[in-house]
């Protein structure tokens, strides 16, 4: 009675089941997981905030499919500071990022058609698109002391079905930017680009002549670049995000018109935060503040811990991750439980972000920084003896 796309496994993983056990033996952990900024001890602009939500506008329901003007004015304005100009009409309002997956899966793809979808990455792709019964196909990120696509595998994965090729720009949980060279390979392949540029905004270290977002690329024929005050302004209770389109002006103006239709018939952006929107966006400077701080700090210790023992660290330029490489004498999965177990830290094996080879754990960098120096002092000491 059921439908097949909702077939998921559900039962708990043996990490899920060794923390669920630690928790009810009343042990605390130390969790290097936490990505929630709210949960995190960031700072906000708090008297900005609860002002913005707070307007007489906001009685007033005023549907627009695409969202307010005024909200896509501040969110064009907002994202053309990087150099690159949007135009408030070719800007989407969606109720946040997997919404806008949602739509864009509709709106390029059929059932049964394949997007292509970088490995190793964040796993809710796989399950937004299994929701609309389209195939993800993976194509590979490498490593060699830096993060690169390898051109072979994406090649290789395309076939007839192909309708298009997700970027995640940074990737999460690499840490990795697209170069130049990268997006314009990726606009030859002729294909619909969607990138997910959620974390760019926070870099960690100099990104040199890397392109900000997908816009930038040259010769494609239609582009889609997604973000969301979740990131931006660490606010992910607010459930505000966009698609901003670029490319062939008639594949656009169609692919407006379509996506017009899809909006339309879910109207989900709540009209407090589209009239919160230009404050929102103005208030980010003391979060994102906070966080870059964060970040850093955390990668450097991250850095001095690792030196001159088994653990080591692999190169992040931006985003909120950390990559740490572990003796392959056990699977990552096996690494993470030891860890909950025996010194009550919890980590992300690399597996959950389809690693392929062993053995890879990942750690939020926005986790705060005390909680963080002694997770580490506790991995690395259990990785020495072991």
């Amino acid at each position: 009675m059921l439908s097949g796309r909702t077939l998921f496994d559900l039962s708990p993983n043996a990490l899920s089941e060794a923390i669920a056990r630690a928790r009810a033996r009343g042990e605390p952990t130390l969790d290097l997981t936490e990505s929630n900024p709210t949960r995190a001890g960031i700072a906000y602009d708090e008297t900005s905030i609860l002002r913005a939500i707070a307007l007489r506008e906001s009685l007033r329901y005023d549907p627009a499919p695409f969202g307010h003007l005024s909200a896509r004015t501040a969110v064009a304005r907002e994202l053309s500071q990087s150099g690159h100009a949007v135009d408030a009409a070719r800007i989407v309002l969606t109720a946040g990022t997997s919404e806008a997956y949602a739509f864009l899966f509709k709106l390029l793809l059929d059932p049964g058609d394949e997007v292509l979808v970088p490995r190793p990455s964040y796993p809710l792709l796989d399950h937004l698109a299994q929701l609309e019964s389209v195939r993800p196909v993976p194509y590979r990120l490498v490593y060699d002391g830096a993060w690169h696509v390898d051109f072979h595998s994406v090649r290789s994965a395309i076939s007839p079905r192909t309708r298009a090729v997700v970027v995640v720009h940074p990737n999460n949980p690499t840490g990795s930017r697209l170069t130049r060279d990268e997006l314009d390979h990726l606009a030859a392949l002729r294909l619909p680009i969607v990138s997910d540029e959620v974390f760019a905004p926070y870099s960690v270290r100099d990104g040199g002549a890397r392109p900000i977002s997908a816009l930038e690329a040259t010769g494609a024929r239609l582009i889609f670049s997604l973000g969301g005050l979740s990131k931006m302004a660490a606010l992910p209770q607010m459930k505000l995000a966009w698609i901003a389109l670029a490319g062939e002006e008639d594949l656009v103006a169609a692919a407006l018109a379509r996506l017009e239709v899809i909006a339309d018939a879910f109207l989900s952006v709540g009209t407090p935060v589209q009239h919160a929107a230009a404050a929102l966006l103005a208030s980010r400077s003391t979060a994102e503040s906070a966080i870059v701080r964060r970040t850093r700090a955390n990668l450097a210790h991250l850095s001095t811990a690792a030196s001159g023992s088994p653990v080591s660290v692999l190169n992040v330029e931006a985003g909120w991750s950390a990559i740490l490489r572990l003796p392959r004498t056990r699977s990552d999965e096996s690494w993470a439980i030891a860890f909950v177990e025996q010194d009550g830290v919890v980590v992300h094996p690399g597996h959950f972000f389809d690693f392929e080879e062993e053995a890879f754990v990942v750690v939020s960098l926005l986790t705060p920084e005390a909680t963080l120096k002694e997770g580490v002092r506790r991995i690395v000491e259990r990785v020495a003896l072991s």
